[in-house]
């Protein structure tokens, strides 16, 4: 009875797992309508900077001007620019980033030559990098001022490691506002350099900012059952410490309290399925990090630099680090301390890490990751060997005693206490555990969703083909053919195990149609996960043939000794 009574707790614990995940947990915010995409210039907000972590002497904040409009002598243009990796296209309106193709990375399966485009200003969406220069004396211009750039077009040469696309502005007022953003073969990381010449005969107090602008649309199509976070991350200092943590910010939760963290380093990045958008200012920088609504649908995550004065005829720069791209496993760290931790599988974290570990060894080898799927089941499978071999000698010693218990559930039939009394004796006359047939299941549910959290998060997995119609394991089965698979493998598996003829008849119809609803249940979800599970039925249905062969060759030779 209590084997039973887990087997439905595991079992209707993995469906509430499931839809908690699918429909409580945050669903993401409509997209907002095409009129609030990112117009051709946006002012920058007077409130926008902060008061500086260690200002100057100078006891104010550093302001950052509003903008008037350009004049018709200084439209924007659009410049472009592409690496190896990267194709990018800024404004001249504020050196602003306003578009980042990641061309490694195809925007669906359907169409592999159209690349995702992870900072976008079009459909719909807003999210692009704006950057500038604050002072404490005078309002520098912002996100309107139009920058000059020596060409239209910046293309990363062949046997070139690094690529610099620099802007510059000169104001009448008589300082010269720079910027260079240098870009390195093989990397998604962008180094951002920002230059104040002042010639304004007096001395200027002056700040760094970069800032994401965004909004809560994405050029990826959200797949049905997966939730995934959009948001903020923050790497922030603890309060009175010099220890730092991660923090993730959803978009809506900036509407209720503004963020705010003054510092020393850490980082802020806008987070999505698969990828990150992170501001990186320098380790020892005293900075703020901050977050708020923005108007129009959109949200600022910002950061802001330390105060540095720059006498009259000097000039001063400020360099800020910047990553657009996937989250790639094992390689965030060295981009900044704390930065794999956007890695993020939850509390399973500590299985899910060493389960891609080995998954990223098979795929080493096979070069296949629905093969190294196959191979981590097999793994999983014969580590979990002795338990499942104690289930399944549980499950022949059940339903070899299956007409006793029959018999005891008709003489007690009205009495649950002696029924009860009766079975457990009946166990320790005859020497098993009902439970072992459940530790099993128990025990690789933490696997499961591990795994789950894997194929999802992992950008590795994103769009991996495996066979045949299987061209995308992070996506749905498009066949369906694998969930049916999986439901038709658990219906056989119920019906060898002989438990379903010790149930009571409630039991026994809620077990039945448990294949259907986890067949209905699997075939929204990503098809590397069905592979792993209808593979270890599989190897579950070969292991329980083969001892419970054993353990009737081994009654039939008790027999015969007794005979004897």
């Amino acid at each position: 009875m209590e084997s039973r009574r887990m087997a439905l707790i595991a079992v209707l614990g993995v469906i509430l797992y499931l839809i908690y995940t699918a429909w409580i947990t945050d669903h993401p915010p409509p997209a907002p309508p095409a009129a609030a995409a990112v117009p051709s210039a946006i002012p920058a907000d007077p409130n926008a900077a902060p008061v500086p972590a260690t200002p100057a002497a100078v006891g104010s904040a550093p302001a950052v001007a509003a903008d008037a409009a350009p004049t018709p002598a200084a439209v924007s243009q659009t410049i472009h620019v592409k690496t190896d990796l990267i194709d990018a296209e800024f404004a001249t309106a504020g050196a602003e980033l306003r578009r980042v193709e990641l061309s490694q990375y195809a925007l669906d399966k359907k169409n592999p030559d159209v690349k995702l485009p992870l900072l976008n200003d079009r459909d719909g969406i807003v999210f692009t990098l704006q950057s500038g220069l604050a002072a404490i004396e005078k309002a520098l211009p912002g996100n309107n001022a139009v920058y000059a750039t020596p060409q239209t077009r910046y293309e990363l040469p062949a046997g070139v490691d690094t690529l610099e696309v620099p802007f510059e502005y000169v104001d009448a007022a008589g300082f010269t506002l720079k910027k260079a953003f240098r870009f390195k073969r093989g990397s998604y990381q962008i180094e951002l350099v920002q230059t104040v010449v002042n010639k304004t005969g007096t001395t200027l107090n002056v700040s760094p900012y970069a800032r994401w602008l965004r909004n809560p649309a994405s050029a990826e199509k959200a797949q049905k059952f997966i939730v995934t976070f959009l948001g903020m991350g923050v790497y922030e200092q603890k309060p009175n410490t010099t220890d730092y943590r991660f923090k993730k910010v959803k978009l809506d939760e900036l509407d209720d309290k503004a963020y705010e963290s003054k510092q020393t380093g850490g980082w802020m990045a806008m987070i999505q399925h698969y990828f990150i958008a992170a501001i990186i200012p320098p380790a020892d920088e005293a900075v703020t990090l901050s977050g708020k609504p923005a108007g129009n649908g959109n949200y600022l995550g910002q950061y802001l630099g330390a105060t540095k004065p720059v006498a009259d005829g000097s000039e001063t720069s400020y360099t800020t680090g910047l990553y657009i791209g996937p989250k790639l496993q094992g390689s965030l760290d060295d981009v900044a301390k704390g930065l794999s931790l956007t890695e993020d599988y939850g509390i399973l974290t500590v299985i899910a890490k060493p389960l891609f570990v080995v998954m990223s060894f098979f795929h080493g080898i096979v070069g296949n990751w629905g093969w190294s799927i196959i191979l981590l089941t097999l793994l999983v499978k014969l580590i979990f060997y002795p338990l499942t071999a104690a289930q399944y000698k549980s499950m022949a010693k059940m339903k070899k005693f299956t007409p006793r218990i029959a018999e005891l559930k008709e003489r007690y039939a009205d009495d649950r206490e002696k029924l009860s009394r009766a079975m457990m004796d009946l166990y320790k006359k005859e020497g098993f555990n009902p439970l072992a047939g459940c530790w099993p299941i128990l025990v690789q549910m933490p696997v499961f969703f591990s795994l789950y959290w894997v194929l999802i998060e992992s950008v590795e997995l994103r769009q991996a083909p495996f066979v045949l119609w299987l061209q995308d394991l992070s996506a749905a089965d498009p066949l369906y053919i694998m969930p049916v698979l999986y439901g038709a493998s658990m219906w056989l598996q119920q019906r060898m195990s002989g438990q379903l003829s010790t149930m009571d008849p409630m039991q026994a119809r809620i077990m039945n149609i448990m294949p259907i609803a986890f067949t209905g249940m699997f075939l929204f979800f990503p098809a590397g996960l069905v592979v792993y599970w209808f593979v270890s039925n599989v190897i579950g249905i070969a292991q329980q043939l083969v001892i419970t062969k054993r353990i009737e060759s081994a009654d039939a030779a008790s027999r015969a000794l007794k005979k004897a």
